[in-house]
This record gives structure tokens, C-alpha cells and sequence, in this order.
């Protein structure tokens, strides 16, 4: 079920908010269990909310395509009233005295918040298996890790807990369980959604979007979440591939895919040019830089945030995040500004690599959802660890701050989904959401 198919019904009074509500809450009852998508579920409060929508939408209050939709927020994000816990018991007790800007604005929208997500502690990670309440599951194989750090908000998604959610993205938390779980995750660019009331990991490269069932849906939840002034009347409307220019970003971001990834996005590469698109090879010079430049920013910028509890409640964190907390003391003043000047360097390199193009097409993750507990995975050169490889296609546009979105373009071999991103221009989200339409369309008639 989609937003985009199902909000026309509520808003003619078709379908009620109650019944929408109703289904999540179920969805989460049987499967929560199992696949620990969510850490706090608000049952009660959601179908208060979903009476008071049906009842305004009767009246001839109908607000818009979110009023009455059931979604989710990753448990970073300030719901009033509600336990903030970031995935860590170092706030198991943490309890929002306002909402987050982004919350306040959903709210405004008609939303219903069903419960807040579950995430790699503190956002600090990409397999939500560093979790304070219990790591999560893929929902397409149980024996897998959905992505990270927003695992649970895929997870949500992918299985109708939640019709949307929200989510962040530091080196590519939307974008990494989007793909791992076959779903639709769109980072906006730097600045464009506020952060303020959400638990940051670091200041420089947090980014706030949706997770999404299609790319409308995506669409909807963003237009709602920006600033009054700045929301469109209207989505975009998709496009013919014809005529659209497409880079491909080879070299780094291309060395080290898992054989299928290479395989199937190779293909829609192909699929793209055969629609009349245009494709191109690019290069972002000092993408081989990105890691490290990436590493001094999120290091130092986390252990200035968690000084004080990592001092006096370090046997709260999970093991991985505390040992990843406890390095990040040791950086130094001089390589967090070189990391900043790197991070220029690799906006200018991108904004130089999309010039006279419609996006840069790439894999949204190198590899399938690795198995939960994998320290490595094979890819081509041989063997790399999980973590590096998660981050690897998805860190070039947190540290240039270009919006960025990952869309589902096949499966492996085995069925485990893969994920086609797209990056585009600054200040030009709504023309990627554009690209992305007709992209996912194409994506669509070929399979």
C-alpha cells in the first residue's frame, strides 16, 4: 500500500484513518517480535490521532496527502512526551518535553505517528546490530542486518508497520537500509530539512528524510517536512528519459561491488541508455579520499556531542559504539580542519562531475545485506569490511551535501534486494525526485 494510491481514498472518505492505523498496528504486533523494527510503539495515542483525522476529514478539514497516513519516526527524532532514546540506554529514560521541527511539521500535516524505530546506538553505525533495545532484521532474510543506522524505519516501511517514515543520514543512513531493504530513501540536500530536536552525530553531515515505499511517497513526506514557504503545490511530474543526461562516477565508487550489485546496476545503467537517456562517464578526482576525510569529521564531531556521558556512563553504550567513541578522542584539532578543507574539495568535485547533467547513477550500497555478525564480505579485490563497504558509495554526498536518492533495481541471485542511486544538484531536490520518477518508471517497464 502506498501514500500516494491511498491518501485520494482517505481524503474522499473511502478509507479511514482508524482502519490505515488499525492495519499498522497489527503488522507491528506480529512482526515486531521478530524483526525489532521498532522501540517504542504508541498504539493508543496513534488511534486518538486517527479518530480526531477521520472526524476533521468528514468535516471538510482535509489537510493533504499525509492527514490521516500512519508513519514512523527513527527514534532519534523528538515526539512530545515520548522516550528520545537514540538506541542507547544511556537515555532509557530521556522523555521529549517538545517536538522535533520536523515532527512538529507532520504533525501539522495530519500525519499519525505509530511508534518511534529502532537504529545502530546513537546513529553510529550501518547494520542496526549496535542497538541498546536488541539489533534488527531484515525483513526479506531474518538472518541479515537491514542497513543502518535507520534499519527499523525500513523495516517499518517494507513490511506496512508504517506507510512512511523519517530518518537520517550522516554517511548514508537513509540510502543503506533503503537498499538493504528494497525500498525507496531520499537524502535531501544539506540544510534543506531541520535538525533541531533530533539527537545529532555529527553537525557537519546529518542530513533528515524519508524512507518510502515508492518515490512519490518520498516526495510527499518531503514536501511536507521543508519550511512552509518552501513546499510545492503540486509533485513533480515524471519525465521521459529521453534526453536526460546521466554521469557515471567511475573508479572508486565503481572498484569494489559485489558481483551481483555490479551486474544488475550495470544493467539499468543499460536500461537508462536504451530509453533514450544519455550516459557518461565522470570522475570525482579525490573520491579516494572521501574515507578518511569522512572518519575526522563523524569522530571528532561525536566526541564532542557524547564527552560528558562517555566520562560518566560508558557501561551504557553498546561495545562497538563506546570503542568507536573512545577513538574518537584521540583526533586531532589539525586533521578535523583538514578534513573540513577536504569536505570542500569534494563538494567542488561533484558539483564539477554533474555539470550539464541530470544526476550521477550509482549503486546505492556495493554489496546485498550482509549477514547479521559478518565482519567482511567478498566483493571484487577480494574480501573488505562490512562497515567500509556499506559506507563506501553512499559518504560522497553527505560530505558535499548534494541530495541523493536510492531506489530498488533487482535482486541478487539469491533475492535480496539491490539499490540504484541517483545524486543530483544542489538546491535542485525536487528535479532529482523528477529524475528519480522516471528512473523508477523505466526501472518498472523493464522488469
Amino acid at each position: 500500500m502506498t501514500i500516494v494510491d491511498v491518501a485520494p481514498r482517505v481524503a474522499r472518505g473511502e478509507v479511514k484513518s482508524e482502519t490505515l492505523t488499525e492495519q499498522c498496528l497489527s503488522q507491528i504486533e506480529a512482526l515486531n517480535p521478530k524483526l525489532n523494527a521498532f522501540i517504542t510503539i504508541t498504539a493508543e495515542a496513534a488511534l486518538k490521532a486517527a479518530r480526531a483525522a477521520d472526524k476533521d476529514i468528514a468535516g471538510g478539514r482535509y489537510r493533504g496527502p499525509l492527514h490521516g497516513i500512519p508513519v514512523s519516526l527513527k527514534d532519534l527524532i523528538d515526539v512530545e512526551g515520548v522516550r528520545t532514546s537514540a538506541g542507547s540506554q544511556v537515555r532509557v529514560d530521556h522523555v521529549a518535553t517538545r517536538d522535533a521541527v520536523v515532527t512538529a511539521r507532520l504533525r501539522e500535516a495530519g500525519a499519525i505517528f505509530v511508534g518511534k524505530t529502532n537504529l545502530h546506538e546513537f546513529a553510529f553505525g550501518t547494520t542496526t546490530e549496535d542497538s541498546g533495545f536488541g539489533l534488527a532484521r531484515n525483513p526479506v532474510d531474518a538472518s541479515r542486518s537491514p542497513g543502518g543506522s535507520s534499519g527499523g524505519s525500513a523495516i517499518a516501511v517494507a513490511t506496512g508497520m508504517s506507510l512512511g517514515t523519517v530518518g537520517t543520514d550522516t554517511g548514508g543512513s537513509i540510502r543503506i537500509p533503503a537498499a538493504a531493504c528494497g525500498i525507496v530513501g531520499l537524502k535531501p540536500g544539506w540544510g534543506e530539512i531541520s535538525a533541531a530536536g533530533v539527537v545529532p552525530l555529527s553537525r557537519q553531515l546529518d542530513h533528515v528524510g524519508p524512507l518510502a515505499s515508492c518515490v512519490a511517497d518520498a516526495w510527499l513526506q518531503y514536501n511536507a517536512i521543508l519550511p512552509a514557504a518552501q513546499r510545492a503545490a503540486a509533485m513533480p511530474k515524471s519525465a521521459p528519459l529521453t534526453g536526460m543526461r546521466f554521469g557515471v562516477p567511475t573508479g572508486y565508487l565503481f572498484d569494489r561491488l559485489d558481483a551481483d550489485v555490479e551486474r544488475v546496476v550495470s544493467g539499468t545503467i543499460e536500461t537508462l541508455r536504451a530509453a533514450g537517456a544519455t550516459v557518461t562517464d565522470v570522475t570525482i578526482p579525490h573520491a579516494t579520499d572521501m574515507a578518511a576525510i569522512y572518519l575526522h569529521l563523524v569522530l571528532g564531531d561525536a566526541a564532542e556531542y557524547h564527552a560528558r556521558t562517555l566520562l560518566a556512563r560508558p557501561q551504557d553504550y553498546t561495545p562497538n559504539v563506546r570503542l568507536r567513541l573512545e577513538m574518537a578522542r584521540y583526533v586531532l584539532a589539525e586533521d578535523y580542519i583538514r578534513a573540513l578543507r577536504g569536505k570542500a574539495v569534494i563538494a567542488h568535485e561533484v558539483d564539477a562531475a554533474l555539470e550539464g547533467l541530470d544526476a550521477l547513477v550509482l549503486p546505492a550500497l556495493a554489496i546485498p545485506a550482509p549477514p547479521i555478525g559478518a565482519a567482511t564480505m567478498p566483493v571484487k579485490g577480494g574480501p573488505e569490511a562490512v562497515r567500509t563497504l556499506m559506507l563506501r558509495c553512499s559518504q560522497p554526498f553527505n560530505l558535499s551535501g548534494h541530495p541523493a536518492i536510492s531506489l530498488p533495481c533487482g535482486t541478487t541471485h539469491g533475492g535480496l534486494p539491490i539499490g540504484l542511486q541517483l545524486a543530483g544538484h544542489k538546491g535542485r531536490t525536487p528535479a532529482l525526485v523528477q529524475t528519480a520518477l522516471a528512473v523508477e518508471h523505466a526501472i518498472a517497464k523493464a522488469g
